[in-house]
C-alpha cells in the first residue's frame, strides 16, 4: 500500500448545500438540518481567508434527486477563489462530471452511480480525462455502504469496495462514517484505518471531527486528507488551528 505520509495530508473544510443555502445534516438525516449561511461563495471565502487550499462541496438536494441542484453557486466558487474545489452530490453521468470539471472543480466525487452502475464507473477509468480527477465516495453505517443521499443501505462493505479499485487511476476515495457525521464525538478510527490500509488509493476521512485531538489521531492514519464541517460552524474549531493540528 502507499506511503501517504510521504506527502503532508490536507485538510477539506466543508459547505453542503441544501436549498442554495449552507447547511449541515446530523447523520446524514434530511430531517436534522442546521442551517449557518445563506451564502455558500461567502463561506469559500471565509474558509480561503483563514488559509484552506481546499474545499469539499456536497449537494445535498443533488444526492437525494440525481441531478446538480447547486452548479450555478458550485461554479461562483471556483470562478472567485482560489481553492481547490472537491464536488460530490448527484454527480451520476458523464455530462454531470464534464460540467463540473467545465467550470473548475478539481475533483468529482461519485457515490450512488457507481455503486449502482459499476460497469459505467469502471469505463470512466479508461477516459484519459478522467485520470485523477475522479473520487469514489464511500459512505457507510457499520462498515456497510449507503447511497441516494443515505437513504438506502446495502450489504456491500466499503473495505471491499475499496479493494476492488485499488489498481483504479482515482485521485482520492473520500470514506464517510455515516454514524459519527455531524455528531463531533470523533471519528471512526478503525474502520477509516481499514479502509486506508487495504487499498492503493488514498483515503479521505470525513465524519466525526469536532476536536484537535480528533485531528491528531487521524493524522497518524494512513490517509491524504480529512474533511471537517459542523465543528468549524459551531467554533470548536478554527481553521487556522486545524490546518496547524493535520497540516503541519
Amino acid at each position: 500500500m502507499p506511503d501517504t505520509h510521504a506527502q503532508t495530508p490536507f485538510l477539506l473544510p466543508a459547505i453542503d448545500l441544501r436549498g442554495g443555502r449552507v447547511v449541515r445534516l446530523l447523520q446524514g438525516d434530511y430531517s436534522r438540518q442546521t442551517t449557518y449561511g445563506d451564502d455558500p461563495l461567502d463561506q469559500a471565502k471565509a474558509f480561503e481567508d483563514a488559509g484552506a487550499t481546499w474545499l469539499h462541496v456536497v449537494d445535498l438536494d443533488g444526492a437525494r434527486t440525481g441531478r446538480m441542484i447547486h452548479a450555478k453557486q458550485i461554479e461562483q466558487v471556483c470562478s472567485q477563489t482560489r481553492l481547490k474545489v472537491e464536488v460530490g452530490g448527484g454527480i451520476r453521468s458523464e455530462g454531470a462530471i464534464d460540467a463540473m470539471l467545465g467550470v473548475g472543480v478539481n475533483r468529482a466525487v461519485i457515490g450512488t452511480a457507481a455503486l449502482r452502475n459499476w460497469d459505467w464507473f469502471e469505463g470512466l477509468m479508461g477516459n484519459p480525462t478522467y485520470r485523477g480527477r475522479l473520487v469514489l465516495g464511500l459512505d457507510a453505517r457499520d462498515g456497510r455502504i449507503a447511497t441516494d443521499g443515505w437513504e438506502q443501505t446495502s450489504d456491500q462493505r466499503a473495505v471491499d469496495i475499496a479493494r476492488k479499485v485499488s489498481p483504479f487511476p482515482l485521485a482520492a476515495i473520500v470514506y464517510t462514517d455515516i454514524a459519527t457525521d455531524g455528531t463531533m464525538e470523533g471519528p471512526n478510527l478503525e474502520q477509516t484505518r481499514a479502509v486506508a490500509e487495504c487499498t492503493d488509493v488514498p483515503v479521505v476521512a470525513s465524519g466525526g471531527v469536532g476536536s484537535l485531538d480528533h485531528l491528531r489521531a487521524l493524522r497518524g492514519l494512513p490517509i491524504q486528507g480529512a474533511i471537517v464541517g459542523r465543528a468549524l460552524y459551531e467554533g470548536a474549531l478554527t481553521i487556522e488551528d486545524a490546518l496547524t493540528a493535520f497540516e503541519k
